[in-house]
């Protein structure tokens, strides 16, 4: 694989994982007159992230020269995710029509069109059937669709394999009480000494409301349940907690990863400091470099993320596309779309970067599973993935369980007490 290639991907997937923090706040905005919608055609714009790659400036060209009178202009957002959010969000409040096509991030589906900023999507023209379904949902509000999936991912699993393979572990763990057993296997051979056992993302940011969401769906509980109610007063909830909280006590997870974001804990795995660790697919090609800069360059693997009784359930992330409200050409907008996330043209966009789409077919092509060994695995766990919260005030959500999670894994607070706050919190904001 081309490193050089991937590592300008590399760059747009941290930026994207970044972006995952970057989520919205403010009141369902009900009571606001619907903006009017058109079947005009001209040029528009595409307000998108960096294209690291150049591969999205091919793509907008191949439609520009077959609609030379609709043509596709790329505006850049920034690549730190609150400045992007804030621009859009800027852009709206004013309704501007500078962006016809914008990039959301998969949480904010329900904040943009809640405040109607963002208009529902003609399914016919997308083939909803073909997505993977949980990228298909991270699009919905209130059983619309507003935002086409593009980008998607989940957590995944990494482990050594060899340092599994000297300590006798025979296959990768699929609960936490293997992955526990497995580390103390690793640590009493000579090649696991000074090797930590596993990291996530456990800084206080919004990588850690994922890993906590991660963990209570891994022991069967949600954050919210179907009609938007907290849940994580409950047995399963506190037992992700528990898995945590107990991490961090008994040096499963070591004490320094509570300042680990993605980069932090992918360095410290892809330099041999780590055994297991719970990352984005863009740290596959990083990992697998040949350049030196990796030490487990063919030393490691990926796998679900494991459970409290089994395979666990990852967090979904992603971006995804929407016709602002404020466009005056929504018809070339949609059909923008439609191009965009079609199965041929998504296949042409991940021969040239390693994130996740959205195609479900892409995932069992042998094409792509040559380029990408890690698709098999990743498409299991995306298909076991849960969304994250559909919630208007999204960024309150996210810091409340930011707040009482910490409170408990540098154990100011009991699992039992911060449960009780969080739900009590997170019932003030969704009520």
């Amino acid at each position: 694989m081309n490193t050089n290639r991937l590592t300008g991907t590399a760059a747009t997937a941290i930026a994207l994982a970044l972006a995952l923090g970057a989520c919205g706040s403010g009141s369902d905005d009900k009571g606001s007159s619907s903006p009017a919608t058109n079947d005009a055609r001209g040029p528009i714009t595409f307000a998108t992230g960096k294209d690291l790659t150049g591969t999205i400036q091919k793509l907008v060209a191949k439609w520009n020269t077959a609609h030379p009178s609709e043509k596709v202009r790329i505006i850049e957002l920034p690549e730190d995710g609150d400045q992007t959010r804030q621009q859009l969000v800027q852009n709206a409040q004013i309704k501007s029509n500078a962006y016809d096509v914008i990039r959301l991030d998969a949480v904010w589906t329900a904040e943009f069109a809640a405040r109607r900023w963002v208009l529902p999507l003609d399914e016919s023209k997308l083939d909803p059937s073909t997505f993977l379904p949980t990228a298909l949902e991270t699009g919905k509000y209130r059983g619309k669709l507003y935002a086409a999936p593009w980008l998607t991912g989940t957590g995944i699993l990494y482990y050594r394999t060899d340092l599994l393979k000297a300590a006798g572990v025979k296959s990768p763990p699929k609960t936490w009480a293997e992955l526990s057993d497995a580390c103390a296997k690793v640590k009493k051979t000579s090649q696991g000494k000074g090797v930590d056992c596993y990291a996530g993302q456990h800084d206080k940011y919004e990588g850690l409301a994922v890993n906590y969401s991660e963990a209570v769906q891994s022991a069967g509980g949600r954050v919210f349940d179907d009609s938007g109610k907290p849940q994580v007063a409950t047995p399963q909830a506190k037992a992700g907690l528990q898995f945590l909280v107990d991490g961090f006590k008994q040096g499963t997870i070591p004490s320094k990863s509570v300042t680990f974001k993605e980069e932090e804990g992918r360095r410290a795995f892809q330099d041999g400091k780590l055994v297991f660790h719970r990352n984005w697919a863009y740290v596959y090609a990083m990992a697998s470099a040949k350049d030196g800069s990796s030490k487990v360059n063919g030393k490691f693997d990926v796998v679900p993320l494991p459970g409290k009784d089994g395979p666990g359930s990852g967090t979904l992330g992603g971006n995804n596309l929407s016709v602002s409200a404020f466009s005056k050409h929504q018809a070339t907008a949609r059909d923008f779309i439609a191009y965009i996330v079609s199965l041929d043209i998504q296949r042409e966009y991940g021969k040239e970067q390693s994130f996740p789409l959205s195609r479900a077919a892409l995932y069992d092509d042998p094409e792509m599973i040559k380029l990408y060994p890690y698709l098999p695995v990743l498409k299991k766990g995306l298909e076991a993935a849960g969304s994250r919260p559909v919630a208007v005030k999204y960024s309150e959500v996210s810091a409340a369980i930011q707040d009482h999670v910490t409170a408990a894994i540098s154990g100011k607070k009991t699992v039992d007490q911060a449960s009780a706050d969080l739900q009590t919190a997170l019932s003030g904001l969704t009520d």
